[in-house]
């Protein structure tokens, strides 16, 4: 037990020089229920992404996390709050908050939501598990799934975006 405690230290110790050097960025988690924010479920994302590429031996690239990541660093660059969300077992992966007007957005990404897998009643899973947990939020602000996608879809008021296309023409969550 109490090597793992020293563990825990060390890696809390880490991620705090990491954070200071502006290496890394710490994103806290809120739960939508109790609104209320979750400690210690903060997740981390790079500040640049050459780290990430520095570090990758095999070349290949995981798009989902790198995706996530560009998206995060997008909106703090646009100057939004931006917190991970919770909603029972679901996760939204952003909650954007514009300080100044106290306005929000909700973001889902992924690489694709066309992925051609399907589950027993031919419902497309992975584009099922982007838009459900914005579904199962009753509030009226906006509400995005983010994906590399060129053929986009609406789906109950959700607006479906192309990653590339919305930072290149420098959109706005709100």
């Amino acid at each position: 037990m109490i090597i793992l405690l020293k563990k825990f230290f060390y890696l809390c110790k880490y991620l705090s020089v990491l954070e200071n050097a502006k290496i890394t960025s710490k994103c806290s988690r809120f739960d939508l229920k109790s609104k209320k924010s979750i400690n210690g479920e903060e997740k981390y994302y790079l500040t640049d992404l050459s780290f990430y590429f520095a570090t990758n031996t095999d070349n290949r690239i995981n798009y989902g996390p790198v995706l996530e990541n560009i998206i995060y660093n997008y909106a703090v660059l646009n100057g939004y709050s931006v917190s991970i969300g919770k909603i029972g077992k679901l996760e939204v992966d952003f909650i954007v908050r514009d300080i100044i007007n106290n306005d929000y957005a909700y973001i889902q990404v992924a690489k694709t939501i066309d992925n051609g897998i399907v589950n027993e009643k031919g419902i497309p899973v992975t584009e099922e598990r982007e838009f459900r947990p914005l579904e199962s939020i009753k509030d009226n602000y906006p509400k995005y799934v983010l994906t590399l996608d060129y053929l986009l879809q609406q789906r109950n008021g959700i607006k479906h975006e192309n990653i590339i296309k919305f930072v290149s023409n420098n959109k706005n969550f709100i």
